[in-house]
């Protein structure tokens, strides 16, 4: 069976490649990369404890980089695959940096900001709206996020 290059199921094993990455960082295992015209041109994984700093979620550090790799803060034509729902932190970011696409794993029911909880990259308000499409390798996100935090758990 031939990989498919170009499909979501092959980003979104990126994006949960570096969530790993956050995972062995002692990180929330989130994982992240902008694709444009079906190369990935920057990847993140969460760095908030490593950097002390409150907004270095995977998607916002990603933004930065495709922003910086495209030389423009515009993201058109760019797709942001993510192995979480982005919160409404990086919702806004991703509207606001006009990305196209959201491609996401598991949902956060609780305070997820791509149609879960909040509704920013539809909000009319804004100057962009952002396709979505959730459950994108949602098993495999989810058991690693479950890991983390059950792992956690027994260690407090």
């Amino acid at each position: 069976m031939a990989i498919d290059l170009t499909s979501d199921d092959y980003f979104m094993r990126e994006a949960l490649r570096l969530a790993q990455m956050a995972f062995d960082a002692d990180e929330v295992p989130v994982g992240a990369v902008v694709v444009r015209e079906n190369r990935v041109i920057a990847r993140a994984h969460n760095q908030v404890e490593m950097l002390r700093d409150a907004t270095a979620h995977a998607e916002m550090l990603a933004i930065t980089q495709a922003a910086h790799a495209l030389g423009d803060w515009r993201l058109e034509g760019c797709s942001l695959f993510a192995t979480k729902e982005p919160c409404p932190m990086c919702a806004g970011a991703i509207t606001l940096s006009r990305v196209a696409r959201v491609v996401f794993g598991v949902r956060d029911d609780r305070s997820g900001g791509a149609g879960s909880a909040f509704d920013i990259t539809s909000c009319p308000g804004l100057n962009h709206t952002v396709e979505v499409v959730g459950g994108v390798r949602e098993d495999d996100a989810r058991r690693l996020l479950q890991e983390f935090f059950r792992a956690k758990r027994a260690t407090s």
